[in-house]
């Protein structure tokens, strides 16, 4: 039986193109063990885990003159030092020079030859650290039978590699008339995989753009209120190339806490949550960044962000798990005051959740492939589906875990995750906490903006002011 990709992997196939990389990325930082961590480590780390996950090893073939979707099929020529590399900074490397390397090697799209998915040993970072570098394909990363390689060699405790034996033998891959005679087999026994194959193996990105209105219908009226509004024209939405600008940042998470838990706590607002906080520093963040353009900005000046959001809540902070749901949240970068943003954040985003206004994770899954496990995924491939139109960036902000996490004997020290560019969008942030801090990157067109680094600058301006109003 072929194992088929289902119509949404598929659309992020068709949607990729020679300045739109189809994959989502990770920033790992960790402290070098006493005993070292060398690329011959980081080779038996991997291929130990792939072991137990199958899609690593597995490349997608077309099915010869469109007749039904792309298949996965075993690799028989894998080579696992081709998909784990190493690099280098010049010592001491500093946070610049490997947020420059990765931007570079972000914006290369993956060989479709090959299995969808990268890894980079980075050596030289200052203060005796090194970095892995993480490239997984959206088609790849469904949280079923494939996730994200950042999520696959990290574990609770520290433990030294020891290889396993490697049993894993290819499948024959099939010849192009097996391909054809299993696929019209296959789609003549099941009318549901016959409109699945036409949809997913005929159609190109005219189709993509009808399965969105489609899905859009059958996730209520949320989204078709929100594109009846277009979003506002501003420096973050045009026209893309392919080089990309990276920025990477970290932050205390309990400065977020304190602001959620004393001036802005049950008294004030009643139900603000650190994600709230986040959005109103980056709201904060956006309206300096614009005023420094000179972009006029008026007092109903605003940026429409689209929010993937775990609903489920633990005093006030979402966590990892939850359901999740799609906000489209209009940021209020034309109120001056940071107290203010900060009530008007929270009101929209409690308002949408009350009102039913978010798309719920069944339509995102329809939308564009919801992969539970791996949210900031999620987050990439809603957005790579859509409308510049309908909004003008991308926060995914996903809550990691609060106590520390290991590569072999390495402790991981900061995860930044990097979000891939839509049409149209020259910024994406993703944030996610871990261990007692917040990590961001910031990845963004090159020629659209040169100057992403004054907008980090303003989220940390823009945090201090959060705080200081609330002393």
């Amino acid at each position: 039986m072929l194992d088929r990709l289902t119509p949404v992997d598929s659309s992020f196939l068709y949607l990729e193109g020679p300045v739109t990389a189809m994959h989502v990325g990770s920033v790992l930082v960790f402290q070098n063990p006493e005993a070292g961590f060398d690329y011959d480590t980081l080779l038996d780390l991997v291929a130990n885990r792939i072991a137990y996950v199958h899609r690593y090893r597995q490349r997608v073939r077309q099915v010869p003159a469109g007749l039904g979707g792309p298949v996965w099929v075993d690799d028989a020529d894998f080579d696992l030092a081709y998909h784990v590399r190493r690099s280098g900074l010049p010592r001491p490397g500093t946070m610049e020079q490997l947020a420059e390397f990765v931007a570079r090697i972000q914006s290369r799209r993956l060989d479709r030859a090959r299995p969808l998915w990268e890894i980079y040993l980075v050596e030289g970072l200052e203060d005796d650290r090194f970095a892995l570098v993480t490239k997984t394909h959206q088609a790849m990363v469904d949280g079923v039978h494939g996730l994200d390689i950042g999520q696959v060699i990290l574990d609770e405790a520290a433990g030294d590699v020891v290889p396993i034996v490697q049993t894993w033998s290819p499948s024959p891959e099939p010849s192009d008339v097996e391909l054809i005679t299993r696929s019209a087999i296959t789609t003549a026994t099941s009318p549901r995989r016959l409109w699945d194959g036409l949809r997913a193996g005929v159609q190109d990105l005219r189709h993509t753009g009808a399965r969105v209105a489609e899905v859009a219908q059958q996730a209520g009226t949320a989204l078709v209120r929100t594109a009846a509004s277009p979003a506002p024209d501003t420096p973050l939405n045009g026209p893309v190339g392919a080089a990309r600008r990276v920025h990477l940042i970290d932050l205390d998470l309990e400065d977020f806490r304190q602001v959620r838990r004393r001036r802005f706590g049950a008294g004030d607002l009643g139900h603000v949550t650190v994600n709230d906080v986040v959005l109103a520093t980056l709201t904060g963040a956006l309206r300096e960044w614009l005023m420094t353009r000179g972009e006029p900005i008026s007092a109903s000046s605003s940026l429409r962000a689209m929010v993937p959001l775990s609903v489920e809540d633990v005093e006030g902070e979402s966590r990892v798990g939850g359901p999740v749901v799609a906000l489209f949240v209009d940021l209020p970068i034309g109120e001056p005051s940071p107290a203010m943003r900060l009530q008007q954040v929270s009101y929209r985003m409690g308002k949408q959740l009350r009102d039913g206004r978010a798309i719920g994770a069944a339509g995102i899954a329809g939308l564009a492939g919801f992969a539970a496990p791996t949210l900031h995924s999620m987050a990439a491939r809603a957005a790579s589906a859509m409308s510049r139109r309908v909004f003008n960036l991308v926060i995914s902000n996903v809550p990691g875990p609060q106590d520390a996490r290991f590569a072999g004997p390495a402790r991981l020290e900061a995860t930044y995750p990097v979000i891939p560019l839509a049409q149209g969008q020259a910024l994406a942030i993703g944030l996610t906490s871990y261990d007692g801090r917040v990590y961001l990157g910031l990845n963004a067109d090159r020629d659209a903006m040169p100057d992403l680094g004054v907008l980090a600058e303003c989220i940390d301006s823009a945090l201090a002011e959060l705080v200081a109003d609330d002393d």
